[in-house]
């Protein structure tokens, strides 16, 4: 019998596929970039078209409305110099937008220095939070401009009376958002520092706090889009400086571009606010 001859074929080298893979992987990089493109900016400028497009149709079809081009312009004009100060009742943009926020901060501040503590309260306590619970239900449906008038009576003065309705209007998502992450804590948390006999302090501090965390800044982001929103009818109302005073400011004098320039800032500005919370609020968040 012969012998069959055999080729014997040399050990394919691990270093081939290796390379493949490498090589493999720098090919796909840019498709991974591309659907995020895709996904994210190409919908987003679509949609910004067809606003421009629906803004350009009513401009055609209503006499009086700026176009999109001519409130650029308008645009260029009022940002050239958003600071200049010709007296009390003749100041840029600028320092409009920036004494709005200053009465924001007021308010909203108010709002969270009395609102989380009292959501902690109602929601640690049984019997406070059904002493407070009706007087909730009852005022939080109440429109903002409605507390006003009752800001002018009580400080008969314009200033406070804005920071006023702000408070009263942004603290019940502190109070609700804060008393139900309370109510949602596990109960052996409870039990546990019940039996090391901590005191409410320490309880409230160690326990609740770091554990309603992530609910609380729920409650404070949606209290800041409120009290921004707020801001701008209650100076409509009360005047002096302001971008809501601003606005109906340029009505009077028939400058509808610069209204639709205020309504753009509004829109960025409450955006800001609620983006910068929202991180925040992922920063705490424990559902990781």
């Amino acid at each position: 019998m012969k012998s069959e001859a055999r080729t014997l074929k040399p050990p394919v080298s691990a270093a081939v596929p290796t390379a493949q893979v490498i090589t493999l992987k720098l090919q796909t990089a840019p498709s991974i970039r591309q659907p995020w493109l895709l996904q994210r900016l190409i919908p987003a400028g679509c949609g910004m078209l067809l606003l421009l497009l629906v803004w350009q149709i009513a401009a055609l079809s209503s006499k009086g409305f700026p176009t999109p081009y001519a409130t650029w312009q308008a645009a260029l004009t009022l940002f050239a110099d958003p600071f200049y100060n010709n007296g009390p009742n003749d100041q840029g943009i600028g320092w409009n937008v920036l004494a709005s926020l200053q009465r924001v901060a007021v308010g909203f501040g108010l709002a969270a220095l009395v609102g989380i503590p009292a959501g902690f309260l109602l929601g640690r306590f049984t019997f406070v939070s059904r002493m407070f619970n009706p007087i909730i239900a009852l005022l939080r449906p109440v429109s903002p401009l409605a507390w006003l008038p009752i800001g002018l009576l009580l400080f008969q003065r314009a200033e406070p009376a804005s920071s006023w309705t702000i408070f009263i209007c942004s603290i019940w998502p502190m109070v609700i958002n804060t008393a139900e992450g309370v109510q949602r804590i596990p109960q052996d948390y409870l039990n546990v520092a019940r039996v090391l006999q901590l005191s409410e302090w320490t309880v409230m501090r160690r326990i609740l706090f770091p554990a309603v965390l992530p609910a609380v800044l729920t409650g404070v982001r949606l209290s800041i889009g409120i009290a921004w929103l707020v801001i701008v009818a209650a100076e409509m109302l009360t005047g002096g400086l302001g971008i809501g005073f601003w606005i109906w400011n340029e009505w009077n004098n028939l400058n509808v571009e610069n209204i639709l320039i205020a309504i753009v800032i509004i829109g960025v500005v409450g955006l800001l606010l609620e983006q910068i919370l929202m991180l925040l609020a992922r920063r705490f968040s424990w559902d990781k």
